[in-house]
């Protein structure tokens, strides 16, 4: 397959990537424990539907740099597949670039990439620089500009002669990076970033996060990013949409989904005397050396730091609101039991038809 030259791409109007009614689902092989149940597959084998994506739907202007969280199976990847044209959408619609992803078209594919941080794309017994090479063969890149834009991304990452190395010697941090050199040679316009700090080091964690800034910031690029680490969606976005079980529970600004989902606030208070109970106040959350955690109610905080102000010797008060971490944890926890209740309720609900 042929990929145009660079200078036949131009932008769409409208946003980068458009999702309405996006669902795919897969049917699951079941079966009991034990011989029986193993042999009777072998005739008859049972299935189930999951739906891994439930009608979920958003927007993501060009050059946004968007969060995608949610725990394991909540159908992050299978969006992002779908979305690089890795997967058919079960029904929905779904345009990246103004291109249908499942259509695999050249324009498409000269427009994007997808970084899985458990996947290695790079050749394993090659020096990066050779399957960089490959790279621009395959994209048809011009050479000056392609050895412009590998040099830049080298020096940026600092990779040095690590690109000289066979891929396979290199360490997971040194193959992340070189794995994401190999990705943007082509100055893609939309990154899928799925988990691409998953397993490395806080300081090529830093370097990686630092190095996608400095592409959006260069490129205009569209990101949308999944991570575990908080400290990834913290540092590149403004905006998250969070996803549970296929659904979306919410879409926004990080700084809302604090406001949003926790109702609480973190009030640091560090005593001239320290030995006095904070009790009183709010919840005890922790103490280290003098300075003592308090959990209040958000509604309670500025009257709860009026009273510490005036009743006791306080040498330094901070509030914050709670670690991020906590907000994603406190959205997941609320929609699991939010589910919960509707199974429990439509289990009650079979039961009350069954009954005479």
């Amino acid at each position: 397959m042929t990929l145009p030259s660079a200078n036949t791409l131009a932008p769409p109007a409208g946003p980068a990537i458009h999702v309405a009614a996006l669902r795919k689902t897969f049917n699951v092989p079941v079966r009991e424990a034990g011989l029986r149940a193993a042999i009777k597959s072998l005739v008859k084998r049972e299935h189930r539907e999951v739906r891994a994506v439930d009608d979920i739907g958003f927007e993501i202007g060009a050059g946004e740099i968007v969060g995608f969280l949610g725990p394991n199976g909540a159908g992050k990847t299978t969006t992002l597949k779908m979305l690089a044209g890795l997967l058919y959408p079960t029904s929905g619609e779904a345009l990246v670039l103004g291109h249908v992803p499942s259509k695999r078209e050249p324009a498409f594919l000269r427009q994007m990439t997808m970084v899985m941080g458990n996947r290695n794309q790079l050749q394993w017994d090659l020096p990066a620089l050779d399957s960089f090479d490959l790279i621009r063969a395959i994209y048809r890149l011009d050479p000056a500009d392609f050895r412009k834009t590998r040099d830049e991304f080298i020096e940026l990452l600092e990779l040095g002669d690590l690109v000289n190395k066979p891929v396979r010697n290199l360490s997971l941090g040194e193959r992340m990076k070189v794995e994401t050199v190999g990705a943007l040679l082509h100055r893609p316009q939309v990154l899928f970033l799925d988990e691409p700090t998953i397993g490395l080091d806080v300081t090529m964690q830093k370097r990686i996060r630092a190095f996608v800034a400095d592409y959006n910031k260069r490129y205009g690029a569209t990101v949308l990013l999944t991570s575990h680490y908080m400290a990834d969606v913290q540092a590149l976005c403004k905006r998250v949409v969070v996803i549970h079980h296929g659904r979306i529970l919410f879409d926004g600004a990080l700084a809302e989904l604090a406001a949003r989902f926790n109702a609480t606030k973190t009030i640091g208070v560090v005593l001239k005397d320290g030995n006095v109970d904070l009790s009183a106040y709010g919840e005890v959350m922790s103490i280290d050396d003098d300075r003592v955690m308090l959990r209040v109610a958000r509604a309670d905080a500025p009257e709860v730091t009026t009273r510490l102000l005036r009743d006791l010797p306080v040498a330094d008060l901070t509030i914050e609101d709670p670690p991020i971490e906590d907000v994603i944890e406190h959205v997941f926890a609320g929609a699991a039991a939010d589910l919960k209740a509707e199974t429990d309720a439509a289990a009650e609900a079979v039961g009350s038809s069954a009954r005479p």
